[in-house]
């Protein structure tokens, strides 16, 4: 910006810089005088007052920075030389945008193009304008004037891309797609491509619309040679080779990219989807793709003969034992699971090799079994596993139990993923009480007798052992939900309340006790639980359904303001600030973080947390200035009387949600928010699923977001309702209630009850009961 500063308006750089340097340390007050200095001498300087106007925006005037703006915009229209100046653009530009005002940016931006087309400095900031709009259209459009006012590359990417992004993100028909790959093949033609960004494009072009056979022909001939990383190239041709259907080419290229990369666990998936002729493993991913994915695929083998899937079998367990004698280093797993998975889809082909799987288990066990990786690893190949053989499997581990190694560390280790294992298969819950009681003190035991073993850490490493108290808490809450014994319950916090005492940092033991907190009823001492997480930026969409169900259902609507008003902060700010993520990639040509940053964005709008969080906050409002009419009906004027949710009602049925919520780290006895085994009768199992149940959360979150959003509308209606009829009974010659208030009310109000599950006349009747006391309060009107 300095090389600029001379040039902006005609106002010498050493009056300007000192100006930024203020706002740059943060010191606006100063700043703005300088800046009322410099308005002095240059009062008709635009961009004199489009830094005005950017710092009473920093300081809080939102109101008198969009009047300077206005000004400073006027002005430009008046001058037309002054149009030339993209700094000053520029810098009202970043103004508009944090007062929500891009149109005028983008105006002030149309406008100057269309006084001077060929300048390429205000087509760029224009294509910016639009990148922040999201309008992928008008980029496109912008990027191909650009494109032809120059003739670079760059441009015609930015082109291609926004093409892209109406196909991916907007309403684009794939006939789009055909215009990208003409453009490019014109370009290739008469310029070449010089950049590997640009090539990963032009592929992607092409696989979207399935021409796999031309990206193969681009990729062997000189373009190729644009992909300096040989593992990269070859990642893209065995993915185009088997999406082209040549399954045997591809398996050959993934045994490659394994030689090269032993420790490739999705290439030695797609090198077996390659070898079964199996599809499943290039499954495209989809806005509602949960973040978490299975280690594992789903595959499809009943295509197969027994001659044909013996062979891939052999062939691929000679591939696996060659890649085991060649490994280096010791630490590499992948050509152990490798075994493990091609026992497991023999285990899923013929149902008899629950033997060898086993066998499979315990070496993989006597190699990796110190490390705390070893039961996630082993997961997906248990469940093909009748009970039988998984206690077959635990019952040989408990055997070598006695063989632990003579490092304390690795035995240590050892002796948690045995416990672990017991955990995921199950068998505790086969054991009496009293096993399961000494077992607990046995792991405290041994908890406090490794604790010398990290006494050289640093305090906010990992302990070693610190998953002892872990399990610790989850035998004592399982014999809680056995006996309903409270003793175990308040053992179970005491526990991890101890291990926080020893490690403050482990964020296993708080949010385990903030759902046995929750659970118990003591929510701010769960609230409290979760605020020592220090949740920050994306973990506030991926963490807070620990706390958020609790607290919408609470009566702690301070804190409960706080965390929705950090929420939709951050969200907010990410939505507001992503477009420079975006255009930020554009300029440095990295196209395909240019997808990737607008597709996540889309998600994050999507989500179901973000809407509920939107619906929630106003209706908090209401609830807290429920005692002060004027403030309530501020806050109905804001939500334009509740006009916006009522459309939000009435649109959420269509609307695509996704589910961000990482439900990996939630306690075995909540795997969902929708779902708590303790409040039941206990069912006699310590391990339970990870179920996916997405189709039902999604409908349940579309019908509390549908309800939910009547509300406003519906204590709109009845204050001007009530306020009528004071009216009528106060004034002699009082107005009559308007029939459209009450109409519109009734519907309102039949529309909730129905809901519910009720009529209108039953639900006011029950509304009736529990007001009197007459009924008790069992059902949830929230």
């Amino acid at each position: 910006m300095a090389s600029k500063l001379g040039l902006a308006g005609g106002i010498p750089e050493r009056r300007v810089r000192p100006i930024w340097d203020a706002i740059d340390s943060r010191q606006f007050k100063n700043a703005l005088k300088l800046t009322t200095t410099l308005l002095s001498k240059h009062p008709h300087s635009p961009y004199a007052l489009a830094l005005k106007a950017l710092i009473l925006e920093r300081m809080g005037k939102p109101d008198e920075a969009l009047s300077v703006c206005l000004n400073a915009k006027e002005l430009l229209y008046k001058n037309e030389s002054l149009l030339m100046d993209d700094l000053t653009l520029s810098t009202l530009q970043i103004v508009f945008q944090r007062l929500d005002h891009l149109e005028l940016a983008t105006s002030c931006y149309e406008h100057a193009c269309g006084k001077f087309p060929n300048n390429l400095e205000l087509m760029m900031g224009l294509f910016n304008c639009y990148v922040r709009e999201y309008s992928f259209v008008k980029q496109q459009q912008t990027a191909i004037k650009m494109y032809k006012l120059v003739g670079e590359e760059r441009f015609l990417l930015w082109a291609v891309c926004s093409i892209q992004l109406q196909v991916l993100c907007g309403n684009g028909g794939e006939k789009l797609l055909l215009l990208a790959e003409g453009l490019l093949k014109k370009h290739v033609a008469s310029h070449g491509l010089h950049e590997p960004e640009a090539l990963i494009v032009y592929f992607s072009i092409l696989e979207q619309q399935a021409k796999y056979g031309d990206a193969l022909d681009i990729l062997g001939g000189k373009l190729g040679s644009l992909l300096m990383i040989e593992v990269d190239k070859l990642r893209i041709q065995g993915k185009l080779l088997a999406r082209a259907g040549d399954y045997a080419a591809a398996a050959n290229v993934y045994q490659k990219i394994l030689e090269l990369c032993g420790d490739d666990w999705e290439a030695f998936l797609h090198y077996l989807g390659c070898l079964f002729e199996d599809e499943s493993s290039w499954a495209s991913e989809t806005i509602n793709t949960p973040i978490n994915p299975p280690k594992y695929v789903e595959c499809k083998l009943t295509h197969l003969t027994d001659e044909v899937f013996d062979s891939c079998v052999e062939n691929a367990s000679a591939f696996v034992q060659k890649l085991q004698a060649e490994a280096s280093n010791d630490s590499l797993r992948n050509p152990y699971l490798s075994h493990l998975e091609i026992e497991r889809r023999k285990c899923l082909f013929r149902k008899n090799n629950d033997d060898n799987l086993v066998e499979a288990l315990l070496q993989y066990y006597s190699r990796f079994g110190h490390l705390a990786c070893f039961t996630s690893d082993v997961e997906a190949f248990l469940q093909v596993l009748p009970p039988e053989k998984k206690m077959e499997f635990l019952d040989k581990l408990m055997k070598n139990s006695n063989s632990l190694s003579v490092v304390p560390t690795r035995a240590l280790g050892q002796s948690i993923t045995l416990l672990k294992t017991q955990e995921l298969i199950g068998s505790m819950f086969n054991l009496p009480v009293a096993e399961l009681e000494g077992s607990a003190v046995q792991m405290a035991e041994l908890y406090c007798k490794n604790l010398p073993l990290s006494k050289d850490l640093d305090p906010q490493e990992s302990m070693h052992g610190e998953e002892l108290l872990s399990i610790v808490c989850n035998v004592l809450v399982q014999l809680f939900w056995r006996t309903r014994d409270l003793g175990y319950f308040i053992e179970a916090i005491m526990v991890l309340e101890f291990g926080l005492t020893i490690r403050r940092y482990t964020f296993q033991y708080k949010i385990l006790l903030l759902h046995l907190y929750s659970y118990f009823g003591a929510l701010p001492l769960a609230y409290e639980r979760y605020k020592s997480l220090d949740v920050k930026n994306i973990l506030m969409e991926t963490a807070s359904h620990h706390i958020l169900p609790q607290m919408l259902a609470s009566p702690l609507w301070a804190d409960l303001s706080n965390l929705l008003k950090d929420y939709l902060k951050f969200m907010d700010d990410h939505f507001r600030e992503s477009a420079d993520l975006t255009f930020l990639a554009y300029r440095h040509r990295n196209y395909s973080k240019v997808i990737e940053f607008v597709q996540f964005k889309e998600r994050l709008q999507h989500s179901n947390q973000y809407l509920v969080a939107r619906v929630e906050a106003p209706i908090l409002q209401l609830k807290q200035s429920a005692d002060n009419i004027e403030q309530e009906e501020s806050i109905l004027e804001s939500l334009k009387c509740g006009a916006d949710f009522i459309e939000l009602s009435n649109e959420i049925g269509s609307k695509s949600l996704t589910f961000n919520e990482d439900f990996q780290s939630r306690p075995w006895w909540t795997p969902t928010t929708e779902k708590n085994y303790l409040l039941g009768p206990f069912e006699g199992i310590s391990y339970c699923p990870k179920e996916n149940l997405t189709k039902e959360r999604e409908e349940n979150v579309r019908g509390f977001i549908e309800r939910k959003s009547l509300l406003p509308r519906m204590i709109y209606l009845s204050i001007q309702s009530a306020s009528v009829l004071y009216k009528d009974n106060s004034e002699i010659n009082g107005s009559l209630a308007d029939p459209k208030i009450s109409t519109e009310l009734k519907a309102l109000l039949e529309r909730y009850a129905k809901m519910m599950g009720f009529s209108l006349n039953d639900a006011i009747d029950v509304v009736v009961g529990v007001s009197r006391g007459l009924k008790p309060y069992e059902l949830e009107f929230s």
